[in-house]
């Protein structure tokens, strides 16, 4: 006797886990740079150097990169910057996690404070959330029948499933050389950048996924010829790269659906000369790493139960827990408020940019439906009225919510989520007031869990003669709740197509109370 398998392949997340680290320094100010007068604005983001998984923990080794635009002492070039950074290393304890399983590391910076202590030095404090994830191949063996010299009867189970076809790290490069148009000055220094991915989507094609999109692209720079001016500006390119699909077979199959995350985006702007010698050209660099799943809808055959009428066959089980996707939703949601400037903030001649994040923080799965509440944060760079101080920076955070429509079902649901801006703009209403419109995408996947049996080892054993002749050759039987014409045949020694052709039955449906004529196959 052989039992048919096959694979079925997932991945399994065998560990989790959580830190939040606080890192609080001071820092001297360059001595080629001014005096500080005043911060307008602070940006801060996680790099890591160094991922190393221990026995039960993930080494991390990485910095805070901060920027501050501020208000200088001079006359000429009120407006200055500095870049500086803080390292760090901290040890993720991760139950049950060993030194060859490859885990996921991500951070984000839940609050940045950057305080003035004197002109030449700055008190950071940061509050840092680490974030670690141990996903390991799983692979399960499915029987799917029977095979057997001897006659035997198999009862099997269609069921729809949800393969893993593959899951990967990659990183997309992408490079532009922008010339800055011919109504703006060259540039000295830039003050400040923002770099940010909007509308990002992807379709598959021959090869792999296609990353599509744009990236948005603001500077504040000074003069090339008059430092003390500031000149602003603001562009788009096309977000154009792949990542390559690796298949068994070299094609991609029917019914796939696919996730692909954004974990990581390093993003580097220099001005170099153009053609001419002139400092106008802006060479962008991103480095954007990517984790990509896809899977496969497909049915498989899964062996529930067997007998024959030859042996005793007592077969052993296992259970297993499969997927289907219920949904892949990509919803979009408004989000449309008012930006107020405090009475001691300089007021709006003309706004610069509008840099934004968005954040989920809470998933609730409701009997309509999943319920997503997130924040949007959202920061301001205006130029101002007051020569003086001649930018000025605003931020607010604001709550939306969505609800996804999704299929009624009694199996428990596994909900991944992420948010992204699709869009996301600002106008002046007036030199106190400006107007916040943005379009933020939740994507929502969702797959219902179902657990079955399936026939794992099968002993045979001669039948007992003398018990089956004991067994009677005809029996008037009555239906009872729960009741099935494979448990009744397999009880009473005989076929379910015998049962149904003596009891001259159309189909297999039976109900509580029906009478069956069964006869002893054998």
């Amino acid at each position: 006797m052989e039992l048919s398998t096959i694979k079925l392949h997932n991945t399994c997340q065998t560990g989790k886990a959580e830190n939040q680290i606080t890192l609080d320094d001071d820092y001297n100010v360059p001595d080629y740079r001014p005096d500080i007068i005043r911060i307008i604005r602070q940006q801060g983001e996680i790099k890591f150097d160094e991922v190393k998984p221990t026995l039960g923990a993930v080494w991390v080794k990485g910095k805070l990169v901060f920027r501050v635009l501020y208000r200088s002492d001079q006359e000429n070039g009120k407006i200055s910057c500095l870049k500086g950074e803080l390292p760090f290393q901290e040890k993720i304890n991760v139950e049950g996690m060993t030194e060859y399983e490859p885990v996921r590391v991500n951070g984000e910076i839940e609050d940045l404070t950057v305080g003035v202590i004197h002109s030449r030095k700055l008190n950071l404090r940061a509050v840092v959330a680490l974030h670690a994830c141990v996903e390991a191949p799983d692979m399960q063996m499915i029987t799917t029948e029977v095979q057997w010299e001897e006659e035997c009867r198999q009862r099997q189970k269609e069921v729809e499933i949800s393969e893993l076809l593959f899951a990967k790290h990659d990183t997309c490069r992408q490079r532009n050389e922008i010339v800055l148009p011919s109504s703006k000055p060259n540039i000295r220094e830039i003050l400040w950048k923002s770099i940010e991915l909007r509308n990002v989507g992807s379709h598959l094609d021959g090869k792999g996924i296609h990353l599509s999109g744009e990236v948005l692209l603001s500077i504040l720079y000074q003069e090339e010829e008059e430092p003390d001016r500031i000149q602003w500006y603001e562009t788009t390119v096309p977000l154009d790269c792949n990542t390559e699909i690796e298949l068994e077979n070299g094609k991609l199959e029917q019914n796939i659906f696919y996730k692909i995350q954004i974990d990581n985006v390093s993003k580097e702007l220099e001005v170099k000369p153009d053609y001419d010698g002139e400092e106008r050209m802006l060479v962008l660099d991103m480095l954007i790493h990517t984790y990509v799943r896809a899977w496969q809808e497909r049915p498989v055959q899964i062996l529930e139960d067997v007998y024959s009428l030859e042996k005793n066959l007592y077969p052993s089980w296992k259970t297993v827990m499969l997927e289907r996707l219920l949904i892949k939703n990509d919803a979009l949601c408004k989000v449309t408020e008012q930006v107020e400037l405090e009475e001691n903030q300089e007021k709006i001649l003309q706004i610069c940019s509008c840099e934004g994040k968005a954040y989920i923080d809470r998933v609730e799965q409701r009997e309509n439906g999943i319920f997503v509440e997130g924040t949007l944060e959202i920061h301001i760079l205006y130029i101002t009225t007051d020569d003086q101080m001649p930018v000025g920076a605003s931020s607010k955070l604001y709550p939306f919510e969505q609800l996804i429509e999704l299929p009624r079902t009694k199996l428990p649901v596994r909900i991944e989520q992420e948010c992204n801006i699709v869009q996301l703009s600002a106008a002046m209403l007036d030199q106190a007031r400006a107007e916040v419109k943005a379009v933020i995408g939740v994507n929502v996947l969702a797959f219902a869990q179902e657990k079955f049996e399936h026939i794992t080892e099968i002993k045979e054993e001669p039948l007992d003669m003398e018990e089956v002749l004991q067994m009677p050759g005809v029996v008037g039987y009555v239906v009872n709740k729960g009741d099935t014409l494979w448990n009744i045949a397999k009880a009473y020694h005989t076929t379910v197509e015998a049962i149904m052709e003596i009891n001259q039955r159309k189909n297999e449906e039976l109900q509580v109370g029906d009478k069956l004529l069964i006869v002893k196959g054998i």
